[in-house]
């Protein structure tokens, strides 16, 4: 499925480590022509880290984009009913947004734009970066694996020696998960290995 033309929401959660490796993603999906509309939480727009300081990646984001990042609950509301997306990503996803929007939870402008999406049946493609994904996270993992209209980007153990329950989603897959989660279905193989020696 061609993604040109489509709306998709680009919501971007705490995980300062994954942003190298999200942006190249968000580049890729307007190069094939998708309209992209960025959303961050205020974890991303006002923590600086040895990674690089919030505001410097807002204006980066909002620099490949070419849009204002929606960065309130009140301005990622309207994507439900009013301006509706074909598909939310939410990219990186941390384990502390992550067992937010398992269990609800809407207090970040990201979660809003996803619980906005798929208020409208539409689905919600995940890739997450948690440290606790094979530990007290796991519930809420597989809570959204089985949930309806939520995709994921294919993850799998990033450093099994070091830090065992940590799982990081194989950004570069992104364009093709959104294509298939679109479609209806899953790309597969979801579970893949992550880590390289």
């Amino acid at each position: 499925m061609s993604l040109e033309g489509k709306r998709i929401g680009f919501g971007m959660t705490g995980s300062h480590c994954t942003y190298d490796a999200v942006m190249p993603e968000i580049e890729k999906l307007i190069e094939i022509g998708a309209e992209v509309i960025p959303v961050v939480t205020y974890t991303l727009k006002n923590t600086n880290t040895k990674f690089g300081d919030g505001i410097d990646w807002l204006a980066r984001i909002e620099k490949a984009t070419g849009r204002k990042a929606i960065d309130s609950i009140v301005d990622a509301e309207p994507l439900g009913p009013r301006e509706p997306l074909d598909c939310m990503v939410i990219a990186p996803l941390t384990g502390n947004s992550m067992s937010k929007f398992a269990n609800a939870l809407t207090d970040s402008p990201v979660l809003m734009a996803a619980k906005a999406t798929l208020r409208n049946r539409r689905p919600v493609v995940l890739g997450i970066s948690t440290n606790d994904a094979l530990g007290l996270n796991g519930m809420n993992l597989m809570k959204l694996m089985a949930a309806k209209n939520i995709y994921f980007i294919p993850f799998g153990q990033d450093d099994p020696v070091k830090k065992p329950t940590s799982m990081v989603a194989r950004m570069e897959l992104l364009p093709e998960t959104v294509a298939a989660a679109i479609e209806g279905h899953q790309f597969q193989p979801v579970i893949v290995e992550r880590f390289r020696d």
